[in-house]
């Protein structure tokens, strides 16, 4: 059986591209889609395809024609700002003859709309950092000491684009509110966030702890297939830099839980913070994560198990050698762009 991959928005996931190219094993192609020529994971791909903005109006009807055109069996997107996109076209794509690996639109409005995840975790029984998204609300919340500085000043929808605050005092709280609301205008965020703009970034409370990212793997249909962890030993830019895999029941208790409650498909990237010996679990990317390579270097190869679930089947425990203590680090590594 051929299975061609189509990844959306490859961006820098040349990671991605590559361990789906070898599970493949050349019983199909890997293709990638993206705004920007010079994207690196073009380089990888057997196929790269230009495609215009996911905002802009024909962007379905382009993937639709790269579906049909190439014989994609699955599309994998690989950015937050799109997920919505898809997900709300996910029937019409999916009638020219393909499978969209992505959650259903509530699943994607939880996520993508950290409120949303916020009430979500509560609902369930979860820990999760106390949230705002008015300077009033804090200021109570710290009159009755419910919140104390430094607080974590960031974008309520999609990536965390334009940057984090950590202020400590009520000065810098305002100065650095006021700034984020700025810089979201004028930041690719600020089209996910023009509904409600006054409330478009959150206050939320600071974590002292060590801070884990987790992959919560569901199949195809929504059904939990495990959790596999990695503390991060080092970030950098906002992403994990260093990592070390570990197994611990906590995770996978919370692993349970989220999976049975969302019921979201394929890969699901989040943060979790041990903070006094409790976990507090802070964001959901329904989505491959950055975090990803450690876990696949660690022993899940949740890409072939991908590709085996597109195949039909389900016998995969040959895929899943995941161990604890096994460390990672990301480096650096040249690619040339060509100019045609």
């Amino acid at each position: 059986m051929t299975i061609n991959i189509l990844f959306t928005c490859a961006g820098r996931r040349n990671y991605l591209i590559n361990y789906f190219k070898e599970a493949l094993n050349g019983e199909g192609r890997i293709i990638t889609a993206d705004m920007s020529r010079t994207a690196p994971a073009m380089v990888d791909a057997d196929l790269a395809i230009l495609v215009p903005s996911i905002y802009s109006e024909n962007y379905i009807d382009e993937l639709k024609k790269i579906i049909i055109e190439h014989h994609i069996t699955a599309i994998i997107p690989l950015n937050d700002l799109e997920l919505p996109i898809l997900s709300k076209h996910k029937a019409e794509i999916e009638k020219v003859g393909t499978k969209v690996i992505i959650s259903n639109e509530r699943v994607i409005d939880i996520a993508f709309d950290k409120i949303e995840t916020f009430n979500f975790l509560k609902d369930i029984g979860l820990k999760t950092p106390q949230t705002y998204t008015t300077l009033k609300d804090v200021r109570f919340a710290m009159k009755k000491g419910l919140l104390q500085f430094p607080v974590v000043v960031k974008p309520r929808w999609g990536s965390a684009s334009i940057g984090i605050d950590f202020p400590e005092t009520d000065e810098e709280l305002d100065l650095a509110f006021k700034l984020q609301h700025i810089k979201l205008k004028k930041s690719i965020l600020n089209t996910a966030s023009e509904h409600d703009f006054d409330n478009a970034i959150l206050i939320q409370e600071k974590m002292d702890g060590k801070e884990y990212g987790m992959d919560i793997v569901n199949d195809f249909e929504g059904n939990y297939y495990g959790s596999f962890v990695r503390e991060k030993v080092n970030m950098r830019s906002g992403e994990t830099d260093k990592a070390v895999s570990i197994i611990d029941q906590r995770f996978e208790v919370i692993g349970q839980t989220i999976s049975k409650h969302l019921r979201h498909m394929g890969s699901l990237d989040c943060d979790v913070f041990i903070a006094n010996n409790e976990l507090y679990v802070l964001e959901l990317n329904p989505r491959f994560g950055g975090g990803y390579p450690f876990s696949h270097e660690a022993g899940i190869n949740t890409a072939a198990i991908y590709i085996e679930w597109l195949k039909g089947n389900t016998s995969i425990e040959k895929y899943n050698q995941y161990k604890a203590g096994k460390l990672f680090s990301k480096c650096d590594r040249m690619l040339e762009i060509k100019s045609s």
